[in-house]
C-alpha cells in the first residue's frame, strides 16, 4: 500500500514535467511548425520544397509559460488520477469465488485518467495557447541562432486582445488528451504490470528505483506511442485552433466576405448561409470538425496525419520520461516514509 501524502505526488509530478520539458520541448516545436498551416510558406523553399534552416531555430521559444504552467498542471493530473483511482477501486464491488472486479481495471484506470486530464487541461490551456503561438513566431535575423528567444513569447501574448482567448482551445485540448490518456493509461498500467510480473516468475526483480524507473519509462513509452499516433489527427486539429486564436475582427470579416461571395458565385441563396457560416467561423476561428474538412480537402487525408512520426518518436521519449521520473520521485519519498516499530512514519 502506498504511504505517499498529496504534497509527494505533487513533487514527483512537478519534477517530472519539468525534466520533460527542458528535454523533449525542441521536438514539440518542430511538430507545432510542421503542423502549421503556414509550414511550406515559413519553413521550406518554394522552389525547390526543401526545409529551411529555419524550421530547426528558435527551439525554446515559448518554453517559459510552459514550464510554469506544467508544474502546477502535472502535480494536478497525479493528485487528481491517484485519487480517483483509490476511490474507484474501493467503490468497485467483487463478483463470484475470485473476487473478480465487476468494473474491468483497465476501465477504471481509463475513468480516473478521463478526470484528472479534465482538470489538467484547464490549467494548461493557456500557457499551451500561448507556447503554441510563440513557437512559430518568425525569428529576427539578430537572434536566428538563439536557442531561447523570450522576445517570442512576448511576441506571441501581445497578439491576445483579451484574456478569454488564452481558454480558446480547451476543448480541442480535451478532446485530444482524453481520449490519448484513456488509451495509454490502461495500456501502461497492463505493459507495468506484466513486466514486473514475468520479472518476478523469473526472479529477476531487484526492486531498486532504477529498474522501477526504467521499468515504468518502456511501459509508458509503447502506451504513449500507439495512442500518440492514433490520435495524431486531433492533435493537428487542436493545433490549428490554438495558432488561429489569435484571429481578430478584420481576419474574421475577411473570411465571411470570402465566403459569401464564393456563394453568390454558385447561385446559393447567400441569406439561408449566413447562419451557418456565423456557426462556423466565430471569433475569427473555424471549428473543430470544419478544420478537419478543410484540411483533407486541402491537403488530403494524410495531412490529418502531418507530424504523426514525430509525435510518436516525441511522445515516446516524453512520455518514458515522464512517468519515470514520476514513478522513481513517488517511490524515493515513499521510502523516506518507513514504517517505524511504534507504528509511525519517519518523515
Amino acid at each position: 500500500m502506498s504511504r505517499n501524502t498529496n504534497t509527494d505526488i505533487l513533487l514527483a509530478g512537478a519534477f517530472a514535467a519539468f525534466s520533460v520539458d527542458l528535454l523533449v520541448y525542441p521536438l514539440d516545436t518542430i511538430k507545432t511548425r510542421i503542423q502549421s498551416p503556414d509550414y511550406k510558406k515559413l519553413y521550406t523553399n518554394t522552389s525547390t520544397n526543401a526545409v529551411n534552416r529555419s524550421l530547426f531555430r528558435g527551439l525554446y521559444q515559448g518554453i517559459g509559460s510552459v514550464v510554469i504552467a506544467t508544474v502546477p498542471s502535472s502535480g494536478a493530473f497525479f493528485t487528481t488520477y491517484e485519487g480517483t483511482k483509490s476511490i474507484l477501486h474501493r467503490l468497485n464491488p467483487t463478483v463470484g469465488p475470485s473476487n473478480t472486479p465487476l468494473i474491468p481495471t483497465p476501465f477504471v484506470h481509463s475513468a480516473a485518467s478521463s478526470v484528472a486530464e479534465l482538470v489538467s487541461c484547464f490549467i494548461l490551456t493557456p500557457a499551451e495557447v500561448l507556447k503554441q503561438n510563440a513557437q512559430v513566431v518568425k525569428k529576427s535575423s539578430s537572434a536566428s541562432t538563439q536557442a531561447f528567444d523570450g522576445n517570442a513569447t512576448i511576441k506571441a501574448l501581445r497578439k491576445f486582445k483579451k484574456p478569454s482567448q488564452l481558454w480558446s482551445g480547451y476543448t480541442a485540448l480535451a478532446a485530444r488528451n482524453l481520449p490519448f490518456t484513456a488509451m495509454q493509461f490502461p495500456m501502461f498500467e497492463h505493459l507495468r504490470t506484466s513486466i514486473l510480473a514475468y520479472q518476478e516468475r523469473n526472479k529477476t526483480f531487484s526492486g531498486s528505483l532504477l529498474e522501477k524507473g526504467i521499468v515504468t519509462a518502456i511501459a509508458a513509452g509503447t502506451a504513449g506511442s500507439i495512442a500518440a499516433v492514433i490520435t495524431t489527427p486531433i492533435d493537428v486539429i487542436k493545433t490549428r485552433i490554438m495558432l488561429s486564436a489569435t484571429s481578430d475582427g478584420d481576419t474574421q470579416s475577411e473570411a465571411k466576405k470570402k465566403v459569401l461571395e464564393e456563394l453568390k458565385s454558385q447561385g446559393k441563396d447567400v441569406n439561408a448561409e449566413i447562419e451557418r457560416i456565423n456557426q462556423a467561423v466565430k471569433g475569427g476561428r473555424l471549428g473543430g470538425l470544419a478544420i478537419g474538412k478543410e484540411i483533407i480537402k486541402t491537403e488530403g487525408t494524410k495531412g490529418l496525419f502531418r507530424g504523426g512520426a514525430l509525435r510518436a518518436v516525441w511522445t515516446a521519449l516524453g512520455s518514458g520520461l515522464y512517468l519515470g521520473v514520476y514513478e522513481s520521485g513517488r517511490s524515493y519519498l515513499e521510502g523516506r516514509r518507513i514504517e517505524r516499530p511504534d507504528g509511525h512514519l519517519l518523515n
